[in-house]
């Protein structure tokens, strides 16, 4: 028996991982049930192994290259429709990164507003309750380092957002900086962004924490 504590995810609810490619990790998009190869799929199946009797039900619904913009865009479909008890949402790395290499701008304050409307619509319709993952980005490349000065802001903006609305927050970009004490940018993100399975399992571990999922983790 590894079960130690008692999480917030009570019997039989549902919760959806949101996001960009991050959270995609590679799902199936033809098959619903599918959770990709990353951090959702590690921390579903570590949470199933140590909760077996709450049949919690997981669902993975990032897509890569997602700004909040298209997290808008299917909202109805991929969130409110599923009436998940739980909302896990990491978006932001895209926002600020097609700046730079697109010259697509979301200034911080459209990038909030948005992101504070689909929440607010999820807990009014569905009454979720939140999980907000910061986005991060390691300075793998000089793209990087100037991605900080839009980044930082949207970070600071979500930090204030999961205040506001009482949401489970996740300060992955911190982690990440924290894990390069112990190991270079390139066992944890190759290109800055995209976590190796390491990266991942270290994702997975902080959202079983942030939830109070106990175990050996």
């Amino acid at each position: 028996m590894i079960e130690v504590s008692s999480p917030v995810i009570q019997k039989s609810e549902t919760v959806l991982f949101i996001g960009d490619s991050i959270t995609d990790g590679g799902r199936n998009y033809s098959d619903p049930h599918s959770l990709g190869s990353g951090y959702a799929l590690m921390a579903a199946g570590m949470f199933g192994a140590m909760y077996p009797h709450l049949g919690v039900k997981f669902y993975n619904r990032g897509i890569s290259g997602n700004r909040v913009i298209d997290l808008e865009s299917r909202w109805q479909e991929d969130c409110i429709a599923l009436k998940p008890d739980w909302i896990s949402v990491m978006i932001g790395i895209n926002d600020a990164m097609r700046r730079y290499d697109r010259d697509q701008h979301t200034p911080a304050d459209r990038f909030i507003g948005i992101y504070r409307k689909l929440l607010l619509e999820a807990a009014r319709k569905c009454g979720s309750k939140l999980i907000l993952i910061e986005p991060f980005v390691l300075p793998q490349a000089e793209v990087h380092r100037q991605c900080r000065e839009d980044l930082d802001p949207k970070i600071h903006a979500i930090r204030d957002l999961a205040e506001e609305l009482g949401a489970i927050y996740i300060p992955l970009d911190g982690l990440f900086a924290q894990a390069r004490a112990t190991a270079s940018i390139a066992y944890w993100a190759p290109d800055g962004v995209h976590p190796t399975p390491a990266g991942h399992a270290l994702m997975a571990r902080a959202w079983l924490q942030a939830v109070g999922a106990g175990g050996p983790l």
